[in-house]
């Protein structure tokens, strides 16, 4: 698979942000000097933006075409949460058009853009999330207690809110995005609406390198119908309990190479999406030609994940030499009936896995089935051929699994069966043994289960 990735260039000049009135202090808000550097690099052709050593507040900014910024060794960067810097906007999220507040760094259609450095990015994600009673600690749970004392009662505990606002939001839900004050009924209860960290729109030429992007209010990084796409020898970073705390979701995006990077997140460490359902279809635009290699993820949802919002469509995809330790699920695709949309040409190979808490393998359909917090989509609907999503032509070659709950399960469709999967030259050692259903052409060459080598093909099952 030829994939080749365009990577960005740019002026030799340098901006200091220290010259346009930043401070390196814990009280200082250093939003417009940030702003004003980017601003000015920007206009003027373009360079490096320069974060000296330093602990800097700020609001959110906005990158702008050909900036390139740096963050020095020891830059500490942390972002603030106020209803005031952070006004909600449309966007789109989970593959949908939504309302979201501002994220902390955006890019809209730029050309050329950059964040590298071996310095930190936080989101202060802490003062966004909720936070589930069965995900933390009893000592940790009476700490959130004492910051706010509102919380939803469900099945597993309660579910801690960061504020007032938040709870409401929770008791109400998103208004309807038909109603035409909709976002003007959104501003009473703000908080809830969590921006992702790092929101790249449209972008072309875009690099994020060395540095530490961590503690997001919702997913960590979004690259949103963007080209040529690097992300190289980052660190991605959240705590575990860490509610819709991904990694990367790489949605709409073409031509992206994904590489040497660190994921310790508190859901999907690294996930390839393109839009949710009917609405999303309407746009063409594929996630395809990605190289993901030599990347590390720790205690996520899933390792390596494909969809559950894959819509448009998933192809060309080439994923090697990772390590996944700790997590829910190591090759996690996942899909339902109403999202459409096909998976296809998707070669996996010489992946090590660690102590996968239930399958090391999974390829589903019937995603939105395993939680209970949503509804059954496939209750009294009618879909039409178009609503029907399909996974093919995927190959997975020499996994190494030390230990799951579930070794290998494709559970498809009747409507649509999963087709023309190979598993090869794989070891695993798990508590249950394959399960396939709804899934033809399914091919099994060399694969050791607990000692017992399959070589088997489910012509249809």
């Amino acid at each position: 698979m030829n994939i080749h990735v365009k990577r960005p260039s740019f002026l030799d000049a340098e901006y200091n942000v220290l010259n346009f009135g930043a401070q390196s202090s814990l009280q200082y808000n250093n939003r417009e000097a940030f702003q004003r550097t980017i601003d000015l690099c920007s206009k003027q052709g373009g360079g490096r933006v320069f974060i000296p050593s330093g602990y800097y507040l700020t609001g959110p900014i906005e990158l702008k075409d050909n900036v390139h910024l740096v963050l020095d060794q020891n830059a500490f960067v942390k972002f603030t949460k106020s209803k005031e810097e952070y006004p909600l906007i449309w966007t789109e999220y989970e593959g949908e058009k939504r309302i979201r507040a501002t994220s902390p760094i955006t890019a809209d259609h730029c050309q050329n853009i950059a964040i590298t450095g071996y310095g930190i990015l936080d989101g202060s994600g802490d003062l966004w999330r909720e936070v589930k009673q069965s995900k933390v600690s009893n000592a940790l749970w009476e700490e959130l207690l004492k910051i706010s004392p509102y919380v939803v009662p469900v099945k597993s505990g309660g579910k801690w809110c960061p504020s007032e606002s938040y709870y409401k939001g929770i008791l109400q839900g998103e208004p309807d995005y038909e109603d035409a004050h909709a976002l003007e009924i959104a501003r009473e209860i703000w908080d809830y609406f969590r921006p992702v960290f790092v929101s790249l729109r449209h972008c072309d030429t875009v690099l994020i390198e060395n540095v530490t992007i961590q503690n997001s209010p919702a997913w960590n990084l979004h690259p949103l119908y963007c080209t040529n796409f690097t992300l190289h020898s980052a660190h991605i970073k959240n705590v575990s309990y860490a509610q819709n705390g991904d990694g990367l979701d790489l949605e709409s995006c073409r031509n992206c190479e994904i590489s040497h990077s660190y994921f310790e997140v508190g859901d999907d460490g690294i996930c390839i999406k393109s839009g949710k359902n009917r609405s999303a279809r309407a746009i063409h635009a594929p996630t395809e030609n990605v190289w993901i290699h030599d990347c590390k993820v720790f205690n996520a949802h899933g390792g390596f994940v494909v969809g559950s919002e894959m819509s448009r469509g998933v192809r060309n995809v080439l994923v090697e030499n990772c390590i996944f330790s700790g997590s829910d699920v190591g090759l996690r695709f996942k899909s339902a009936m109403g999202r459409g949309g096909v998976v296809e040409n998707i070669v996996v190979r010489n992946i090590m896995m660690s102590q996968i808490k239930a399958e090391a393998i999974l390829l589903t359909m019937s995603y939105v089935f395993h939680n209970p917090t949503n509804p059954n989509e496939q209750k009294n609907v009618t879909y039409a051929e178009d609503d029907i999503p399909e996974f093919k032509n995927i190959s997975i070659d020499r996994v190494y699994c030390d230990a799951a709950r579930d070794s290998i399960k494709i559970e498809g469709l009747e409507q649509k069966p999963i087709h023309h999967i190979t598993i090869s030259n794989t070891t695993i050692q798990a508590e249950n043994d394959i399960l396939v259903k709804n899934a033809e052409d399914i091919l099994l060459e060399n694969v050791c289960l607990n000692g017992k080598v399959w070589n088997t093909k489910y012509e249809k099952k």
